[in-house]
């Protein structure tokens, strides 16, 4: 039986079974990590939810900011996971066309996935581009989230937040194009 190199990301940027070394390491964890703390931010989120139910069953009244906070966690939860789901191929897609294409012409299956990645490596980018305007407005601004008065949240915090995410998740789609250009240039072939 052959034995396959386990050694350094394919080209989708995945590590293998065997790891990698140095910043791609470094930067794979930083992505998981993210995604990590989404994971986390889900069961917060859970938590918040059954307090704020059990509160209004016993009380007859509900939970300050439940609503605000909920909606903003949720929005977190998306950003921070975006970039592990874009560097462990999750993303979903049409895959009845693509799959096939690249088993039968792995070059082109390359070129046309690296196509993909690249108008997600833009429109990401002018996602998060257009976030630090928003971070930069509530800062200066002092934007809030709550009710004055009885519980407020600046939303500063939220936001940068989901600038990180999206600028992560920006990078690692860029990461994903610069291995489709190898693997085309490799005739398809993942490393």
């Amino acid at each position: 039986m052959a034995s396959r190199d386990t050694r350094g990301p394919d080209a989708a940027g995945t590590p293998r079974r065997g790891g990698v070394a140095g910043p791609a390491a470094a930067w794979n964890a930083l992505v998981d990590g993210l995604g990590a703390l989404g994971t986390v931010l889900i069961g917060v989120l859970m938590l918040i939810i059954c307090a704020d139910v059990l509160v209004r069953n016993l009380f007859g009244s509900s939970l300050p900011m439940v609503a605000e906070a909920g909606a903003l966690t949720l929005v977190m939860i998306v950003y921070l996971q975006l970039a592990t789901t874009i560097r462990h191929d999750r993303l979903a897609r049409t895959d009845i066309f693509l799959a096939g294409f690249q088993r039968r012409y792995p070059r082109g299956g390359a070129v046309l996935g690296g196509v993909f990645d690249l108008v997600a490596t833009g429109a990401l980018g002018v996602i998060a581009w257009s976030t630090v305007t928003i971070v930069e407005r509530d800062f200066s601004r002092g934007e809030y989230i709550g009710v004055t008065g009885i519980a407020t949240l600046p939303t500063w915090p939220f936001r940068v937040v989901i600038l990180v995410g999206m600028t992560v998740a920006t990078v690692q789609c860029a990461i994903r194009v610069i291995g489709a250009l190898r693997a085309a240039v490799r005739g398809g072939a993942t490393e």
